[in-house]
């Protein structure tokens, strides 16, 4: 079955970076396009980035400059380093597994999170 199981959140001050992975599992990771999603309490989920097979990215308007995504095929791994990072990027980050790169088209099997936390 399709698992994806995202780490690397944690506590930073403002200014500071982190890096997330996401691990993929039980399908044909080359086959599908991967996003990262944020959800922060109280406000909508939000597109972050995306990557295609080829290595197309797309990113938010919020977070160009400062996040940039990857991956690695050979080993089914997904990465997301956020640098000068700011309050607002606090959120539940989560991996998921799409179809198409544009963030708003559906994304089919997501990860069960992992927090970021960005203190002023």
């Amino acid at each position: 079955q399709v698992q994806l199981v995202e780490s690397g959140g944690g506590s930073v001050q403002a200014g500071g970076s982190l890096r997330l992975s996401c691990a993929a599992s039980g399908y044909t990771y080359s086959s599908y396009c991967m996003g990262w999603f944020r959800q922060a309490p109280g406000k909508e989920r939000e597109g972050v980035s995306s990557i295609r097979s080829d290595g197309t990215t797309t990113y938010a308007d919020s977070v160009k400059g400062r996040f940039t995504i990857s991956q690695d095929n050979a080993k089914n791994t997904l990465s997301l380093q956020l640098n000068s990072l700011k309050t607002e990027d606090t959120a539940m980050y989560y991996c998921a597994r799409g179809f198409k790169r544009d963030l708003d088209t559906p994304y089919d099997y997501r990860g069960q999170g992992t927090q970021v936390t960005v203190s002023s």
